[in-house]
């Protein structure tokens, strides 16, 4: 299988303090990622390596076959689909705008419609809303959504440009019951449409079906990375989040038991 992404040796230094360290890690076509670990762990520092935003203070990254240092990054980004709750951010351009405007506007990568929309762009934008079951929004203005259907219209948005590579960054961060699970229900439209996926969490009750690897994260460097029932266990979960954990199965996905309620030293 192909390689989508190969980070070798990997380290990245904030003000002379190591956020990540010895980052090794291969992702190959076919495979659909989550990524686990406590709020401070790496998580988002491996993401905005893995896009680009930011680069290792030491060792070398491959996405999508650009090679950083030797590649034109910003070719690498037309190519990916990113959803992260920041961009929330935006909220005050969002607001006023249609759920069409704002699903369309992934195309252009931008905040607003600055340029003339050609008629395909339009139609595909129908086509996304419509597999993410938001028909009945159409029309209406971003500001009266629901928290829920804010995120599910974002993460349309962000694959209009139909990308090799999705990352989901605590897409059900803050979420009730209900609209995490209209979250989770997406997965596999998206899965199966020739569309890799990173899903960044710290709840392994997120992790559905359609997950086939895993990558823990604790204190920058990862704990275990691989096949999703290899990686789960007892002791790399318990070391992952600094407590006694017990994991179990239900319905497919995992769901974790605190066995003591004391941090691990």
């Amino acid at each position: 299988m192909n390689k989508l992404i190969s980070l070798k040796d990997v380290k990245w230094l904030r003000e002379g303090r190591p956020i990540l360290s010895e980052i090794n890690w291969e992702m190959k076509e076919g495979e659909q990622w989550a990524i686990l670990g406590l709020n401070g762990s790496g998580k988002t520092s491996l993401l905005n390596t893995i896009s680009g935003y930011q680069f290792p203070t030491r060792g070398e990254v491959s996405v999508l076959g650009y090679e950083f240092g030797n590649s034109y990054i910003p070719d690498l980004r037309n190519e990916l689909g990113i959803f992260s709750s920041s961009l929330e951010k935006f909220s005050e351009t969002l607001d006023f705008e249609t759920i069409e405007e704002i699903v369309v506007s992934g195309k252009f990568a931008s905040f607003g419609l600055y340029q003339e929309v050609p008629e395909s762009a339009w139609e595909k934008a129908d086509e996304l809303i419509a597999k993410f079951r938001l028909d009945y929004l159409k029309g209406k203005e971003y500001r009266f959504f629901s928290h829920g259907e804010k995120r599910r219209v974002l993460i349309a948005r962000a694959l209009m440009n139909n990308p090799k590579l999705l990352i989901l960054d605590e897409p059900c961060s803050g979420l009730d019951i209900l609209s995490r699970e209209e979250i989770l229900m997406l997965m596999k439209d998206i899965t199966q449409n020739q569309c890799h996926l990173i899903y960044v969490t710290h709840h392994i009750e997120e992790l559905t079906e359609d997950i086939t690897h895993v990558m823990l994260l604790h204190k920058g460097k990862i704990v275990g990375a691989g096949p999703k029932r290899d990686i789960l266990k007892d002791e790399l979960l318990t070391k992952t989040f600094e407590l006694p954990v017990r994991i179990h199965w239900e319905e497919g996905r995992p769901w974790l038991s605190v066995q003591k309620h004391e941090a691990l030293n």
